[in-house]
């Protein structure tokens, strides 16, 4: 049995001080991972149903062929893992901006860690997604100006609680222009957040993506009780018109 709480690894990096914990939850008696940057939790291993939500919802509608899919921000490892439990997945890049969270996988610190470090076809590399967005390079730097067929991000909080200031400009129109182009035609934007469906973000997704949609996803809340919720938002990018691809 493991001791009631271990700090894991404790980092200073240039966002904060980042640790990874484990602890026993008294009630299941299971080991429960977290992540803290500075004083801010972001990320347990008791609330994972919102992240593997954004991979199944952002994947669901994608037609049966090989997927090659970009992963914005690790965590703990769940979107990416449900990204490579799709058969159809092919290949898969996740991007996170702090090395100390990949490390943490491929020394298989946490429990996806062996999985995702393991799989030919995941990738994980260090670097600032939101800068990558913007690159002419593009999300995957082994391969300048590639497009994916989804794009799924978890990184910030919610389109208006952000980790970093410069990451708001993506939750813009511009941005997410940017981003579309990261996306080969019909392919889809997927994003997940902890607040509730946000008006003015919508009005930005269908402005820029051919369709979009907000799905409310519901789990149960073992420290507080009842029901917590997740969003998760949908964008699919126009399909190639005549057989012009679109830009």
């Amino acid at each position: 049995m493991s001791a009631r709480f271990e700090e894991i690894d404790w980092r200073p990096t240039p966002m904060g001080d980042i640790s990874l914990r484990r602890r026993r939850d008294p009630a299941s008696g299971d080991d429960v991972y977290e992540v803290k940057l500075g004083d801010e939790f972001l990320m347990s291993s008791l609330f994972t149903a919102g992240e593997i939500a954004l991979t199944r919802l952002g994947l669901a509608d994608l037609p049966d062929t090989p997927l090659d899919v970009a992963v914005g921000g690790l965590g703990l490892g769940y979107t990416a893992q449900a990204a490579l439990d799709d058969p159809r997945v092919r290949s898969l890049v996740v991007i996170d901006a702090l090395a100390e969270v990949i490390e943490w996988h491929q020394r298989h610190l946490v429990p996806l860690g062996a999985s995702l470090a393991s799989d030919p076809r995941c990738r994980l590399v260090q670097g600032d997604f939101f800068a990558l967005v913007q690159d002419a390079g593009g999300l995957d730097p082994q391969e300048p100006g590639r497009r994916f067929h989804a794009v799924l991000l978890d990184v910030d909080h919610s389109p208006r609680h952000v980790l970093h200031p410069r990451h708001a400009a993506l939750y813009e129109a511009a941005g997410m222009r940017a981003l579309a182009d990261r996306l080969l035609p019909d392919g889809v934007f997927a994003l997940w957040s902890n607040d509730p469906p946000d008006a003015q973000f919508n009005a930005v997704l269908a402005g820029v993506f051919a369709t979009s949609e907000a799905h409310v996803v519901d789990f149960d809340n073992p420290l507080q009780g009842g029901t917590a919720t997740n969003t998760v938002y949908v964008a699919r990018k126009a399909a190639a018109t005549d057989g012009v691809p679109v830009s």
